[in-house]
């Protein structure tokens, strides 16, 4: 029987207009979008779900109500896919009630943490408390709350601006993920297997941390964890948009 994984976080809704730029305003020097096509998809926590899904885990979510309402809006133009501008409606996203929220039926809780209000560094803290076996990807910067986490997975650019605030214990914690270079843990670098070509980059932290949940889910092995969390994410950045992961065969 697959093991039961928690995703608690904030989600929103991701949207691509798909554009083409074939003149200049008169009036000022900026492009004339013309819309092509556009996609749609949940994004964020939602989108971690997504991919676990995908990739066969067995998966509940905990998030925002009304999270279509959270728009990203990416206006791309679609022969290059250069992104021109990002329009986001933030609207007030409500902080979690941890009440009535029965932690210890699943095998894994995942913090999906946009830092959006959503989920306190207290609440990260008190789930870490509640559950032996909690990953965090987090967009806080980090401190002492963090280090009642199992493993902590953040980007290259969360890792240096959190630099000052890192207790011993939340450093060893740490799976730093560092784009087409890959990921390092305790000292160790997981490089990604194949150089690849990088489209678009949306969401493949999403899906890093997706794959880490369900391998580790599998298996309980971090090292075959991460490996398969590369693989994961250099899929999706070769694809345009926010893409989920395939269940490998």
């Amino acid at each position: 029987m697959n093991k039961r994984i928690l995703v608690i976080g904030e989600s929103c809704k991701d949207v691509f207009v798909y554009c083409d730029a074939l003149r200049l305003a008169p009036d000022l020097p900026v492009p004339v979008l013309s819309i092509i096509d556009q996609s749609e998809n949940p994004g964020m926590a939602m989108n971690v779900k997504k991919n676990i899904d995908s990739l066969g885990g067995n998966c509940d979510i905990v998030t925002n109500d009304a999270w279509e309402n959270v728009t990203k809006i990416r206006y791309v133009h679609k022969p290059s896919n250069h992104l021109f501008v990002r329009v986001d409606a933030d609207h007030a996203i409500p902080r979690i009630s941890l009440e009535g929220i029965s932690l210890e039926e699943y095998d894994l809780v995942a913090i999906s943490d946009y830092h959006k209000g959503f989920l306190t560094e207290e609440d990260i803290a008190r789930i870490c408390a509640l559950h032996p076996q909690v990953f965090i990807d987090t967009k806080k910067p980090l401190g002492a709350w963090a280090d009642g986490a199992c493993y902590i997975k953040i980007n290259n650019h969360e890792y240096e601006r959190s630099r000052t605030t890192l207790t011993p214990i939340t450093e060893d914690k740490i799976i730093r993920t560092k784009g087409s270079e890959g990921a390092t843990y305790k000292g160790k670098t997981y490089l990604v297997s194949t150089i690849i070509d990088v489209k678009d980059s949306s969401g493949a932290g999403d899906t890093f941390f997706a794959g880490l949940l369900v391998k580790y889910a599998e298996t309980g092995d971090i090292d075959a964890s991460i490996h398969f969390a590369n693989e994961c994410a250099s899929y999706v950045v070769q694809q345009r948009g926010v893409t989920v992961v395939g269940k490998p065969a």
